[in-house]
């Protein structure tokens, strides 16, 4: 099963009603962590760095970023591909594909 995981905040589940919710959660939760933020794993998340980066750099950073984590962080599923949508104001956000391994 393929699905579209966006840069949202979204209200947090502590006990998700499924698989796919539980995995997607994860995922959102890799877009919003920053690097070095979490004291007992500073590998986590993504580089916050990359506000700083001109758009296509920051967008090569943050899909190298995101493929490796959901690769480390997320195991039950895989990147299909990774797309952003931005504004006029230089705002990016990432949307994920992943192919999410059925057991």
């Amino acid at each position: 099963m393929e699905v579209d995981v966006t840069f949202r905040l979204e209200e947090v589940h502590f006990a998700p009603p499924d698989l796919v919710t539980e995995i997607i959660q994860n995922i959102r939760t890799i877009f919003t962590t920053p690097k070095y933020s979490v004291p007992l794993d500073r590998l986590f998340g993504v580089d916050a760095r990359v506000v700083d980066y001109p758009t296509p750099r920051a967008m090569a950073a943050l899909t190298a970023d995101i493929v490796e984590a959901i690769h480390k962080y997320e195991p039950r599923c895989r990147v299909v591909r990774v797309d952003f949508e931005g504004d006029v104001d230089g705002i990016l956000r990432p949307k994920v594909r992943v192919k999410i391994h059925e057991e």
